[in-house]
């Protein structure tokens, strides 16, 4: 299980499908009731109390910068100093261990983590074979026009890896869109296969009536 707010982030389809790609129960607290998310809001005045008023704001180049001396807050301090609401000299990192052989394993979905996390965002293919996704174009295969597909998409670089259904099943590449190459692009989609046979001719009822009638006459 996993208690997040009601933020526009905790609400997007990709998470709910990471959720539920890794059998995670996602829950949303009660809005407007801080009650509910009281270990939350802890949280925060936590790190702006011992974090935020201790960072120096002169060694951060980047965001990465700041990241980097989060998770060490995090790691080495906040996880390793008693919390009253644990009990007595109880740590995070020792309540945490304390149900170590409760944790379920990845097993068979760790080597597939990264892949879980990547996007799925719906897009219409538009009639030259593209798509567009974060202020850029991308060229899928050109039978695609026309449909809608989903794009797997990494969120971090802005790049779109793949295109496929909605069930999941791979349609082909995307590629950064080469305008000139796109316009001189040949555009022939495949032959339509006919779904049911062509209908049989029915007999002429003028011939049929003919051949009963006057062929012994004539």
């Amino acid at each position: 299980m996993i208690v997040v707010d009601n933020g526009s982030a905790y609400r997007a389809a990709s998470l709910q499908t990471i959720c539920a790609d890794l059998d995670i129960r996602l829950v949303h607290c009660q809005p407007y009731q801080p009650t509910s998310k009281g270990k939350l809001e802890r949280w925060h005045r936590t790190v702006r109390d011992q974090f935020l008023a201790e960072l120096d704001a002169t060694h951060i180049r980047d965001l990465a910068d700041l990241n980097s001396r989060l998770w060490a807050w995090v790691e080495q301090v906040y996880h390793r100093e008693p919390h009253s609401s644990l009990g007595k000299d109880v740590s995070p990192l020792a309540r945490y261990q304390q149900d170590l052989p409760r944790i379920r394993a990845l097993g068979s979905l760790a080597p597939k983590l990264d892949e879980l996390f990547l996007h799925r965002v719906e897009r219409h293919v538009r009639r030259d074979g593209t798509v567009s996704y974060d202020g850029r174009v991308f060229e899928v295969p050109y039978e695609l026009s026309g449909q809608r597909v989903v794009l797997v998409v990494d969120p971090h670089a802005g790049t779109v890896l793949r295109v496929q259904n909605s069930a999941g099943q791979p349609l082909g590449a995307a590629t950064p869109l080469d305008a000139v190459a796109n316009s001189r692009r040949r555009r022939s989609k495949p032959p339509i296969e006919p779904t049911t046979a062509a209908p049989v001719p029915g007999p002429n009822l003028i011939e049929l009536t003919h051949q009963h009638h006057y062929r012994q006459e004539g």
